[in-house]
């Protein structure tokens, strides 16, 4: 029984990284006035690139520091298309999700001739203290969303990053130049997302499938609302929603385990449980949020 516990608690700190680093940079680019409904795209393009870069190399770490450049080239494509352009925010987040999950597709059957996964790539040694077994991505996820919390509330820069996302025009005529912000809120919201996308390769699964992100982007944009724009909630919200993904990973292997058979129709059926979960807790603190004003509106200057 105390094993099963410390097993649980190992899956929520290795699924909570993705959930946390997504939900911290997309508030932070939410709290500029843009939002990014890409993620899951972006999680996907990292992720393929740095599972590429990690089977060639065979360096994990090279592997991660690609993802994140895929994210931040992602994030200044949305950031270019949404601020500079004043293109719609929703199209544009949506547009990029199709073409990362085409594109990643496309190269994995060019490069490996495989419709579904690419071969094994190194990953990142696990920290093991006791029972419990973690990424040092756990560790490195809750200290972004501190400092992020602390920059957001406590620092002028964040001051002025708010102000652009609830009345940019008064921000402006304090002398914050906007678009300026914005556009780096989004690259960084970006990099946040694609070290996110990395971790799934090579922090967590050691290789790349085509359906790897499976949704945790659109759960990273509920925690964006149960945290209420808080970068210290959105840690407690990737813990939550990677309980119930570790939950669903953990059930059926235990359910293996004691029958002795494969279960495989059951593991699809329990797969839905953080996806549940989320419905469940959204539709409950969604009446409950304040959205920042100006979130999604593109900024004119006159």
């Amino acid at each position: 029984m105390i094993e099963d516990i410390f097993t649980i608690i190992s899956n929520t700190l290795i699924s909570m990284v993705p959930l946390t680093l997504a939900a911290v940079g997309e508030i932070i680019t939410e709290k500029s006035g843009v939002v990014n409904i890409g993620l899951e795209g972006i999680l996907i393009l990292s992720a393929f690139t740095s599972s590429v870069v990690t089977f060639y190399t065979g360096n994990p770490y090279l592997g991660l520091l690609v993802g994140i450049i895929v994210g931040i080239l992602s994030g200044a494509l949305h950031g270019f298309l949404s601020v500079y352009l004043n293109g719609d925010q929703i199209i544009a987040g949506v547009g990029f999700n199709s073409f990362a999950y085409g594109i990643s597709l496309l190269s994995l059957v060019a490069l490996w001739k495989s419709h579904g996964s690419s071969p094994p790539v190194n990953k990142i040694s696990m920290i093991i203290i006791g029972p419990l077994t973690f990424s040092p991505l756990t560790i490195v996820a809750i200290a972004i969303g501190i400092v992020s919390w602390w920059w957001l509330y406590k620092t002028p820069g964040g001051l002025k990053l708010r102000a652009c996302g609830e009345d940019p025009r008064a921000a402006e005529a304090m002398g914050v130049n906007v678009h300026r912000t914005r556009f780096y809120a989004t690259v960084f919201g970006g990099a946040l997302t694609g070290l996110a996308g990395s971790y799934l390769v090579v922090g967590w699964l050691g290789q790349f499938t085509k359906f790897i992100s499976a949704g945790r982007g659109f759960i990273a944009l509920a925690n964006v609302a149960f945290s209420n724009w808080n970068p210290l909630m959105a840690i407690i919200g990737g813990a939550l929603f990677g309980f119930f993904d570790g939950l669903s990973i953990y059930i059926p292997i235990k359910l293996q385990e004691m029958t002795g058979r494969i279960i495989t129709a059951e593991s699809n059926l329990f797969r839905t449980i953080p996806y549940l979960a989320t419905l469940i807790i959204v539709s409950i603190i969604m009446k409950k949020v304040k959205m920042p004003r100006a979130l999604g509106k593109p900024y004119i200057k006159e």
